[in-house]
């Protein structure tokens, strides 16, 4: 039989110290060359309203440690307006997410489960973020910084409470209702979190800066980074436009820059990598995988006072592989809310 996968499914199995190890099995895998990823594919289109587009983001990796094959086929609308002066991209303005991920067996080919990507897709960011800071982020780090109160920013705190000791959490929103009732959420969860009016008042003696927006322009000054902080990244550019959370000054404070996956920069057209290694803003050498860096294969943190970027610079298939993989085999012997005959889905491959 086929499962489908709700969002509440992958919230009952699948607790963000499960994902954090799985981000970490996939992307080991992956530096050893175990594991298997294309460079996630997008268009889009106009629609006939006006400042809207149709998105579709297209992912497939496999991940033999977890025994699935996965593919993400994004399907979404996206909306651009102007706040503050600056521009944003609301992603995904209809009420439902049309995303599903298809798990196949490693070993039949068949399709095992469909699942819903709502909740996993945010699990995934925030687990990847702490296997980053897990690596790169003083072993002492207790404030962070948060750039964003949506749905990225909860997952991502949450991710990097479980690989430090954070006892204070700094949150900027240019939306003082959101940043408030985020704030706010995080208190009653114990955690001490403070909304910040301004910007500038966040990456001043953080450990911790960690950006979760949906901002096209840069959300603060990069002078103001500091000896011995990390930086968290999640935006990134391809063909479809330029997005940027911060400065080409960061590339000039940073010793290091650690991203996912270096096939991305170049098959996405990830121009705000590229045109800085261009025009020398930042030394290719200097720029490292993450999975590199959790083989050891790369350097993480090396000294109390240099500043580490981790640029979450696209999303991969074998992350949907190996955290889907271990909700389905955790799920088995679990009667499924929703499931179909696998048979409905193979063709006679002889007709």
């Amino acid at each position: 039989m086929t499962i489908i996968i709700t969002d509440q499914d992958v919230q009952r199995f699948l607790s963000m110290e499960e994902c954090i190890e799985a981000m970490r099995v996939a992307f080991s895998d992956f530096a050893d060359g175990k594991a298997a990823n294309l460079p996630r594919m997008r268009y889009s289109v106009d629609t006939e309203t006006l400042n809207k587009r149709y998105l579709a983001n297209i992912q497939a990796g496999a991940v033999p440690s977890y025994g699935v094959a996965a593919v993400r086929a994004g399907s979404r609308f996206v909306k651009f307006e102007e706040v503050d002066g600056k521009q944003r991209v609301l992603h995904n303005p209809d009420p439902k997410n049309w995303t599903v991920i298809v798990l196949y067996d490693l070993d039949t080919a068949e399709p095992i489960a469909f699942l819903h990507e709502n909740y996993i897709s945010g699990i995934r960011v925030g687990a990847t973020v702490g296997v980053a800071v897990q690596n790169l982020a003083k072993e002492d780090s207790e404030i962070l910084g948060v750039f964003g109160s949506g749905a990225q920013a909860g997952p991502i705190v949450e991710a990097i409470c479980s690989v430090r000791n954070i006892r204070e959490v700094r949150v900027f929103s240019p939306t003082e209702k959101n940043r408030e009732i985020f704030a706010a959420k995080y208190r009653e969860k114990g955690l001490n979190t403070n909304a910040f009016p301004k910007p500038y008042m966040v990456v001043p003696g953080a450990d911790i800066v960690a950006c979760a927006t949906n901002a096209a322009e840069p959300v603060f000054d990069s002078e103001q980074l500091e000896n011995g902080q990390t930086l968290v990244t999640i935006v990134n550019s391809d063909v479809n436009g330029k997005r940027v959370e911060v400065d080409d000054g960061v590339f000039n404070r940073a010793s290091r820059v650690v991203i996912n996956d270096w096939d991305s920069v170049h098959a996405n057209v990830q121009v705000e990598l590229l045109e800085a290694i261009k025009q020398g803003v930042l030394r290719e050498e200097a720029v490292h995988t993450l999975g590199d860096v959790v083989t050891k294969r790369a350097p993480g943190r090396t000294s109390s006072k240099e500043i580490l970027y981790y640029k979450n610079n696209v999303g991969l298939g074998m992350q949907f592989a190996a955290a889907g993989g271990l909700v389905y085999k955790k799920m088995q012997g679990v009667p499924a809310k929703l499931e179909f005959p696998t048979d409905w889905l193979g063709s006679d491959a002889k007709s």
